[in-house]
């Protein structure tokens, strides 16, 4: 059966918000034209398609009244219909015109095309009666008033027809740049006929040469449909016998002529307003200065912004050799503000004033200057631009899409960023120029009411005011992320700090440059240089990019020539890799951090040589060491995808190794201090040995339950990167022998796997604080631990349990035997004499045999005096004698003994401050050590360039290893003499 629909239900159905009001207009128009009234006809079917059908309708009937025929024959041409009824449906004041003026339709019915700017100026002087005069100047001919009015008359007439082009158009946000292109051209030739009849308004125009620059929007041929048009003006003497003075005065009577013909509203209506507010001082200078006037104001006085601003500047009007003289007068001067101090800064302070200044009730529909908006993507374009244009002329483009895409062409950019930001700024682009459309105003809100919405939303190819508010939430939030990554950027904010000379210095200059660097083999670092800026890959471009900064970042890290090369080396291990050379640009501090990591860290360079790929975790935000939780879970999955058990606890390796390296890279940077980083490395340990016995697992059937105490520093999660993994094994009890058997196995198995050579760093589970030592059983029951502990233990094994403490496995069993080996570590009544004498005997017993021959005892951060042991045991002692009665000493920590031992009275705040302080600096001199050298040693090393290394590491400036050493040596004696007061002569 036939669908059946009434006309005014079908124009509802297309869009019109009133279907009775439209059918009574569509009656009307058929009448008119002489079409089929009780039909909708084929033109009507573009109302599907148009942005406000009630509006197009109403003004389609105010054309057909004036014009029927005109109309009929334009609304019969299909394609010249869309372009009309789209027209009509966008701007009610274009369709206002079209009514007073239906010979302008024939701007509609025309074929679409940029008119070249040559033939618009030519028409707007045929318009006008402007030639050029025996002078040599475009002067109209006439009365200017009645010019002035044909001026805007035609001004209106290449509007309708650019809009015409634009709304026609397959897809509009293709094109908006074209259009925008065209709007200036038409900006220029108004400027230009403007000014010839401002000439005719003056006698002695003759006297001056005056050049108008174009500025902003219509400077970068981005202009609007209304905006103001923003310029400056340049003058100089057209003749000898004309001073500067006068011709600054004619000049002056000309450009207010200008702007007065472009702004006064008349019964022909009105252009748009001339501001000269971007001239030197403002509003508060002078209209028209001289070449000689700019020149000394912007090599004196010009502030950064200005010089940001002349990156749009263009001759538009007038004399365009004066106003070209002046361009490159002040090109290169913009081409250097970005080196300029707090050049960077400013323009972020700019930024973020502007936001502030919008009122909360605009904030949400600022399409040009709100978060997320016009603004943001080009001050991030231009920012970018200001920095890098200053040896890449690539780059010194006005426009910001065309700067754009030269950006991402020389890698300043990644091609997403550049993407995102380019279709973000077309759409918006669009939506301002069909907010200003429709009564052709000029503003940049988006309107606050659902009809409005719906109105812009289907003029872009949406439906509703609700998807409207969707897309364009969006696109701001998709541009305030590409913003916030790259117009914050440390490496925009290094880079424009290197100077300009800096980057093309001949082969001799840049030897000596590297030289003052610090870089020790200049021609070394010249050939990592070449090989990594040579050629036209896009990651040589990058690696170009980030050269001079990184040799600046490098340069202040220890060791520079070690760092360039590691650079070098993991640059051409991970070329191939998309992601790393876009994160070193993108990614934050990620450029900087890698270059104080290689330059600082034999250790981190270590594990990135063995597995490049681990770089990515300088990109990350939070360095901190992971839970151990977190870590664990990963290391079982990545451990659960492997069939073989070596593969398997290869995998959890690799993850101990990134976590490593994240620890590592938190402490070099100061992310963590010394305790953090214990903390850590311990439960990196955990995490580590319990996946590790989980993998195992697999090869034993019936696998008996394992627990694994954490002893020594481990215990006291206070490892540091040179310890092992001290520890006790505990199988369940059984009255299968073959349990025990079957556990030894696996913890030997899972010792063997942790500590075999490879690209990631082992893990010793050192067993040998175990009862009996090396002669007894690797793994004991929990009885048997019992047992001994209950019938055999001497004193030096009770001390060693004061740092026993979960690790891994089986919580049930580590917690039994801690609770029952506590009458050990805190026995009631504290150590008798003997047993303290025991435990002095130990300890200088093990400071004679320990220190290796001819090793310093002050530079021994263990043993010597004052050193790791005389803390530990101090603590130690302290726990064993009190803790029975004092709990809070019953931890496994050195830090939190201490601290409990001053709570409790069993020290003063003068030996508790030498303690702590001094265990926490060997600590991290320790550390340090490792991190700088890439191997443990306990002795403090006695090369000047060693010593700046680990001061380096340690967050000391150059030239600071003698005040490393003098602060060891206060530290270590104030801490032996409370050692001497509370352990030797307590």
């Amino acid at each position: 059966m036939k669908r059946v629909t009434t006309i005014d239900a079908e124009l509802a159905r297309r869009g019109a918000e009133d279907g009775e009001r439209a059918a009574q207009l569509h009656h009307q128009i058929a009448v008119l034209i002489g079409t089929d009234p009780a039909a909708l006809a084929p033109w009507e079917t573009h109302l599907e398609h148009c942005a406000d059908v009630d509006l197009a309708m109403a003004a389609v009937a105010d054309l057909a009244a004036v014009a029927p025929a005109d109309t009929a024959a334009a609304l019969d041409d299909d394609v010249v219909a869309r372009r009309l009824v789209r027209l009509l449906g966008v701007s009610s004041e274009l369709g206002r015109h079209l009514a007073a003026h239906p010979a302008d339709l024939a701007q509609v019915v025309r074929e679409p095309a940029r008119m070249p700017a040559a033939e618009i100026t030519a028409d707007l002087c045929a318009d006008v009666g402007a030639s050029v005069d025996g002078t040599g100047f475009l002067v109209a001919d006439g009365d200017p008033s009645i010019g002035a009015d044909r001026l805007r008359l035609a001004n209106d007439r290449h509007l309708v027809r650019i809009a015409a082009r634009d709304v026609g158009a397959i897809e509009s946000i293709d094109i908006v740049d074209d259009i925008a292109a065209e709007l200036a051209d038409l900006a220029d030739a108004i400027v230009t006929v403007a000014l010839a009849l401002a000439r005719a308004e003056n006698p002695d125009h003759a006297d001056a040469r005056l050049a108008i620059i174009a500025m902003g929007k219509c400077g970068a041929q981005e202009l609007n449909y209304i905006s103001d048009v923003d310029v400056i003006h340049v003058a100089e003497p057209a003749r000898d016998d004309v001073t500067g003075q006068q011709a600054v005065m004619v000049a002056s009577r000309l450009a207010g002529a200008v702007a007065r013909i472009c702004s006064t509203h008349s019964a022909a209506g009105s252009i748009w307003q001339v501001d000269a507010a971007l001239r030197p001082e403002g509003n508060a200078g002078p209209l028209v200065r001289t070449m000689d006037s700019m020149t000394i104001y912007y090599r004196k006085w010009a502030k950064n912004w200005e010089f940001q601003a002349l990156l749009k500047a263009r001759p538009m009007a007038g004399d365009l050799e004066l106003g070209q003289r002046f361009c490159d007068f002040v090109a290169p001067m913009v081409w250097q503000v970005g080196e300029r101090e707090h050049f960077v800064a400013e323009v972020r302070a700019m930024r973020a004033r502007v936001v502030d200044l919008i009122p909360a009730k605009e904030k949400d529909r600022q399409i040009k200057l709100g978060s997320g908006g016009l603004r943001d993507v080009e001050f991030t374009v231009q920012l970018l631009q200001l920095v890098h244009g200053r040896h890449d002329e690539s780059l010194r483009g006005r426009s910001t899409l065309g700067a754009l895409k030269a950006l991402a062409a020389g890698g300043y950019i990644s091609r997403g960023d550049a993407k995102r930001l380019d279709n973000a700024y077309r759409l918006e682009r669009l939506m301002e120029h069909r907010v200003q459309m429709f009564r052709m105003r000029r503003t940049h809100l988006l309107p606050a009411d659902d009809r409005g919405l719906r109105r812009i939303g289907r003029s872009i190819g949406v439906r509703s005011a609700e998807q409207t508010r969707e897309v364009w939430g969006a696109t701001t939030r998709a541009v305030l992320r590409t913003h916030n990554k790259v117009f914050y950027s440390p490496l925009v904010e290094a880079v424009a700090r290197i100077p300009s000379d800096e980057f093309q210095l001949a082969p001799t200059a840049v030897e000596d440059r590297m030289r003052a660097l610090g870089f020790k083999d200049p021609r070394a670092a010249l050939g990592h240089i070449k090989a990594l800026t040579q050629g036209t890959s896009r990651a040589v471009r990058i690696q170009a990019q980030l050269m001079p900064v990184m040799l600046e970042w490098l340069a202040d890290a220890p060791s520079p020539d070690r760092g360039l090369l590691a650079f070098r080396t993991v640059s051409e291990a991970l070329g191939d890799s998309h992601w790393y050379l876009r994160a070193l640009r993108d990614e934050g501090a990620m450029a900087q951090r890698l270059a104080t990591v290689l330059a600082s860290s034999r250790y981190a360079v270590d594990m990135l040589y063995r597995a490049p790929e681990t770089v990515q975790i300088l990109a990350e935000e939070d360095l901190r060491p992971r839970a151990a939780a977190d870590v664990g879970r990963e290391m079982a999955a990545v451990a659960a995808r492997h069939e073989t058990v070596e593969d398997a606890v290869a995998a959890v390796r690799a993850v101990r190794r990134r976590e490593l390296f994240r620890i590592v890279v938190a402490s070099i940077l100061g992310k963590t201090n010394c305790l953090e980083t214990g903390r850590g490395l311990a439960d990196l340990a955990g995490a580590t040995v319990d996946a590790g016995l989980t993998v195992v697992a697999r090869e034993v059937e019936d696998p008996p339950r394992i627990g694994v105490v954490a002893m020594g520093r481990w215990g006291g999660a206070e490892m540091s990167y040179a310890s092992d993994a001290d520890a006790l094994f505990i199988v369940e009890d059984s009255k299968d022998p073959e349990v025990t058997a079957r556990a030894t196995a696996m913890v030997s198995r899972l010792r063997n796997l942790l500590a075999l050579p490879g690209p990631d760093p082992k893990l010793d589970l050192d067993a040998g604080l175990r009862p009996e030592g090396k002669s007894g059983p690797l793994v004991r029951t929990l009885s048997s631990y019992l047992a001994y502990y209950r019938s055999w233990s001497s004193t030096w094994e009770s001390q060693a349990l004061v740092r026993a403490a979960h690790g891994a496995g089986d919580r049930d069993l580590t917690g039994r035997l801690l609770e029952r080996i506590d009458r050990l570590r805190w026995p009631e009544g504290g150590l008798t004499r003997s047993q303290f004498a025991e435990i002095r005997r130990l300890k200088a017993r093990m400071e004679s045999e320990r220190i290796p021959r001819g090793v310093d005892r002050q530079r021994h951060l263990k043993l010597g005096p004052g050193g790791l042991s005389d803390v530990e045991w101090t603590a130690q002692v302290l726990q064993m004698q009190h803790a029975a009665e004092l709990p809070a000493l019953r931890t496994t920590s050195t830090v939190e003994a201490l601290d409990a031992a001053l709570a409790g009275g069993l020290m003063s705040e003068a030996q508790h401050e030498a303690l702590r302080e001094a265990w926490i600096h060997a600590s991290r001199m320790r550390n340090a050590i490792v991190v700088s050298r890439g191997k443990a040693s306990d002795v403090i090393p006695t090369g000047i360039e060693d010593l700046d290394g680990v001061a380096r590491v340690m967050g000391l400036g150059v030239g600071s290893s003698e005040q490393l050493i003098e602060e060891h040596l206060r530290l270590s004696r104030l801490a032996s003499k409370a050692v001497e007061e509370l352990f030797w002569s307590a």
